[in-house]
């Protein structure tokens, strides 16, 4: 205590004052590890001491995966991303940081790139992170290294998937038949009903489609669709591609087979003795009449129908004994209806008309043959007049290879079998449409088949567009925008037509989207992708 006295002329004061204020001293202490005179921390150590003992990146992987696609040169984001980024990028830089697990425990100094070739595969990244470790606020310094892998995006999938190794599952149709009406057919039914969103690609094989899928419940999906619209049996089999003996994990390739029925509409038939009595005992000797979800057959002496579906036709299979490019062209010189026919149990076609008919060989005309007239009953009485062309099977003079028309008795079959009527003019019938259709875009692998068959198979099925109602209830028909010149002179041909009420007006389309037949295309891959 210090006492201060003050003299004053009227009296004396004494004051009090306190004790001076020092600045408190800094506390050191020694390093535990090093010796170093240091701040007192949790640690007792040097920061250069807790540098060493503890890693901040240690949760930060140094080697990480990038999958790359080389054929559109993008980078996979997870989950499902493909994103463009040119090398040393701010895209890629972003990106391999978005890699980096356990960079959002700590803070994030500064990031860049350290050069390497761009053949080698990698990338390296210069990360810069601060952390805290006992307290202490530390900066550190590493690098992660990129291995770039390749794997290729699903649009790539979808371009390259029929050739590559990226599809999963795969649906082949086939169908052992001479022409491919029954395949346009189902192309049709297929775009109908949005089908062809969902496969990856679709390659053209000889004798049938495949569709390539990326998953195996698209591909379900079809098989299921096939055997709703039309007669078909399938079968399966699986490919191991990989198996992860750690996780139990298979990868399989797996492939339906579709086969369709080997009969096709206006096909002449030889029924088995079973199938015969099934169908209430029509004639072994039959007609097909169309296919959908069954075979619809019919006796053309009697006018007798029946279906058969898949599992019966499969159980007691047959084949035609003659095709629609087997049938000969024959002239109706005389034609007598029968009204009054003798029907017995079993049910009967209403749209067919019964009719004694004469006929004669086209090449017959102006010969000495032409005076022998062949007698025989046809189905096509309602349809057919004098100086009419038909389609007959000449069971008389044909060679048929099949054991059970063999066994037949010459008595009990006919001479001939008249099929269907055809019209004159057909070059101008097939250019004076006023309908088109969508196709698919499909990849071609078919080497063996001619494009004058392809041609003549899809006139077929567009006559047969022309004259069945029923088969085009499952198909869409367009409108024809620009009316061609000679469609006048082929308006005036007598001839099925389609109604304009049965057509629908669709977009305008680029040239590039249409044949030369005018007809329009679909580009499944771009549907598949969008």
């Amino acid at each position: 205590q210090h006492y201060y006295i003050t003299n004053n002329l009227s009296s004396a004061k004494m004051e009090f004052m306190g004790p001076r204020e020092e600045a408190p001293q800094e506390q050191k202490i020694l390093c535990c590890e090093c010796g170093t005179l240091i701040t007192p921390n949790p640690a007792n150590m040097c920061v250069a001491c807790i540098r060493t003992r503890c890693d901040i990146s240690e949760n930060i992987p140094k080697q990480v995966i990038l999958h790359f696609c080389r054929f559109c040169e993008r980078y996979l984001q997870p989950p499902s991303t493909w994103i463009l980024c040119a090398l040393e990028s701010r895209e890629l830089l972003a990106l391999c940081l978005k890699k980096l697990k356990g960079l959002n425990k700590v803070r994030l100094v500064d990031a860049s790139f350290i050069w390497t070739e761009s053949h080698s595969k990698r990338i390296k990244v210069n990360v810069t992170i601060q952390g805290d470790a006992f307290g202490t606020i530390l900066q550190q310094q590493f690098v992660v290294e990129y291995t770039v892998h390749y794997q290729m995006c699903e649009v790539c999938c979808k371009q390259k998937g029929s050739d590559g190794e990226c599809w999963r599952a795969l649906v082949q149709i086939r169908q052992r038949t001479i022409h491919k009406k029954t395949l346009f057919y189902l192309e049709q039914i297929i775009l109908k009903h949005n089908m062809h969103k969902d496969p990856m690609t679709i390659k053209e094989m000889e004798g049938g489609i495949n569709f390539y899928y990326q998953a195996k419940n698209n591909a379900r999906k079809m098989v299921d669709f096939l055997m709703a619209m039309i007669p078909c049996q399938y079968k399966t089999s699986q490919e191991l591609v990989s198996h992860d003996i750690q996780s139990n994990i298979f990868n399989y390739k797996y492939t339906f087979f579709v086969e369709i029925t080997r009969i096709c509409k206006d096909e002449v038939v030889c029924l088995p003795v079973s199938v015969s009595r099934y169908l209430n005992h029509m004639s072994q000797v039959a007609i097909c009449t169309r296919i959908s979800d069954n075979i619809h057959l019919m006796d053309p002496i009697t006018l007798k129908i029946g279906q058969l579906n898949a599992g019966q036709y499969f159980r007691d299979a047959f084949d035609a004994i003659c095709h629609q490019k087997q049938l000969r062209e024959f002239m109706v010189m005389n034609i007598e209806p029968i009204f009054n026919q003798d029907k017995q149990y079993g049910s009967y076609s209403h749209k067919h008309q019964l009719a004694d008919v004469w006929v004669l060989p086209l090449n017959s005309l102006g010969t000495d043959d032409q005076e022998n007239e062949i007698h025989t009953r046809t189905h096509l009485g309602n349809i057919i007049q004098c100086g009419d062309y038909v389609l007959g099977f000449d069971v008389a003079h044909a060679v048929v290879n099949n054991q059970v028309f063999d066994k037949i008795k010459q008595g009990q079959l006919p001479d001939i079998v008249l099929v269907k009527k055809i019209y004159p003019e057909k070059v101008k019938r097939n250019k004076g449409r006023n309908f088109r259709l969508k196709h698919l875009r499909k990849n071609s692998a078919a080497e063996t088949v001619t494009d004058d068959g392809n041609d003549g198979d899809y006139n077929d099925f567009l006559e047969d567009l022309e004259e069945d109602p029923e088969l085009r209830k499952n198909i869409n028909l367009y409108k024809r925008e620009q009316k061609p010149q000679w469609m006048a002179d082929a308006e005036e041909v007598l001839a099925p037509k389609v109604g304009l009420e049965e057509l629908l007006d669709d977009l305008v389309l680029d040239v590039a989207d249409t044949d030369q037949d005018g007809n329009m295309m679909t580009d499944d891959a771009e549907n598949a992708g969008s």
